[in-house]
This record gives structure tokens, C-alpha cells and sequence, in this order.
């Protein structure tokens, strides 16, 4: 899956400097608006949250074995800052925290009886990423880009006697692509971003259930870890 966002972002960046390279000269607004030392601005969007759930097949007390996936999820929406420092004339280091907003729905089964239970996951997350920013070459008013970042991650949303829990802590490994869209005042960006978490989040000491017996949903799954797609438009 990383591997092929890495391809993607790469592809888009190669063709889309193709195809704004064929483009007539036209008059550049804000032609020195990169070279500034920082740029500040904001970001709303739109995300899709995702686990992959890894399930250990294991067989329980009760002669049970779960198997869990997600089944459905929510689509989300995020807001952000931005803080932008020029490196060079084709990089920038950049600094983004956002407030991420989502629900999906993980559907459990019993691999014998086929009983199915369901139960909503809401995450909250304040994402810290680091990013560096590669562009292509300007023209016109169009200036493609892909960057690649590490985000800290924290999920605020935890509740106890929730059937699962996750850690609060995560880290995730960012790829995208967008383009600076220049206009007399401001940039517009939209941006596509892949966000791939690095560990297993799936928090496995459960003390605040009410009913023991349900760690059982917990006990089936060997590792859990967050992924997440990201459509923002930043103003900068």
C-alpha cells in the first residue's frame, strides 16, 4: 500500500509538470510569494479513518474464535494549521498541526456459529506531522508538488467500557501530492494525502470493562494500526 502512494505521488508529480509545461506563458500573480523565509495559513477538509486488524485465530474458553474487520466507516472532516519555511528553491519544511474528526464501524464474527456484532469506533486525533515538500518547476500559476512526513499522533477520544480501546499515542508515515494554485492575494492548494500508522495502537489491558467477558473482542485481534486518507485545501 505504501509502496504504491509512493508510485502515484511520483506519476502524478512527473506528469502534471508534463502537462503544465505544454501551457502558453501566461502573467505569474505573486511571482516572489515562495521565496518569503515562512508562509502561514489554514487547511480544511475531508478524511476517511481505516484500521487494519490483524485477527490471531485463536480459539477462547467458550471454544470461540472472532474474526474482526472493519466494515464500514464514516466520512470525516479535519482542520489545520499550516507553517511553511523555505529551504530552497525547490523544498520546504513544513509544519501542520491538525484536528482529525472520524467514525467507522468494526463488525465481529463468530468463525463457527456465524454471529456477527458490531460496534462504532470514534476517533479524535490532534496530528503534529513534520513534512518536507518537493515541487516542480512553476508555470504559469500552477505549481505541482508531492511531499512525504512523520506525524505524532493523539487520539483524545478514548472512553473507558468501550469494547475496543486504542492507545493514545501513535505515529504515522505520510505520502501526498497537491498543487499551489496561485491568485492575487493567496494560494489555494488542494492536497491528497496517504497517512499509514507505524505501530500496533490496540490497547490490550482492559480493567474498565463491565464485563469481563467481553475482552474476548479484544483477545482476537493480534495487532491493530490506523490508516488514513486525506483530501485538505490549504490557504496560505
Amino acid at each position: 500500500m505504501i509502496r504504491k502512494a509512493i508510485i502515484l505521488a511520483i506519476t502524478a508529480l512527473i506528469m502534471g509538470g508534463s502537462v503544465l509545461n505544454a501551457q502558453k506563458r501566461k502573467i505569474e500573480r505573486t511571482p516572489y510569494v515562495d521565496q518569503k523565509l515562512v508562509h502561514f495559513g489554514f487547511s480544511l477538509g475531508i478524511s476517511v479513518q481505516n484500521l487494519k486488524l490483524v485477527p490471531n485465530g485463536e480459539m477462547n474458553d467458550q471454544g470461540e474464535i472472532w474474526m474482526a474487520q472493519v466494515s464500514s466507516f464514516s466520512p470525516g472532516f479535519n482542520v489545520g494549521l499550516l507553517c511553511d519555511f523555505y529551504l530552497c528553491p525547490y523544498l520546504n519544511l513544513r509544519l501542520v498541526p491538525s484536528f482529525y474528526f472520524g467514525n467507522k464501524t468494526v463488525t465481529f464474527r463468530e468463525e463457527f456459529s456465524g454471529v456477527q456484532f458490531k460496534t462504532d469506533v470514534k476517533s479524535n486525533y490532534i496530528n503534529v506531522p513534520i513534512e518536507l515538500k518537493y515541487s516542480a518547476k512553476r508555470i504559469n500559476n500552477y505549481r505541482p508538488y508531492i511531499m512525504v512526513g512523520v506525524a505524532p499522533s493523539f487520539d483524545v477520544s478514548k472512553k473507558k467500557g468501550e469494547l475496543l480501546r486504542f492507545k493514545t499515542y501513535d505515529t504515522c508515515l505520510e505520502i501526498g501530492l497537491g498543487c499551489d494554485i496561485y491568485f492575487p492575494f493567496f494560494k489555494f492548494i488542494p492536497e491528497l494525502k496517504f497517512c499509514f500508522g507505524l505501530q500496533d495502537i490496540l490497547q490490550r489491558k482492559r480493567n474498565d470493562l463491565r464485563d469481563p467477558l467481553d475482552y474476548k473482542y479484544t483477545a482476537s485481534i493480534e495487532r491493530a494500526r490506523s490508516n488514513m486518507v486525506v483530501l485538505s485545501f490549504y490557504f496560505e
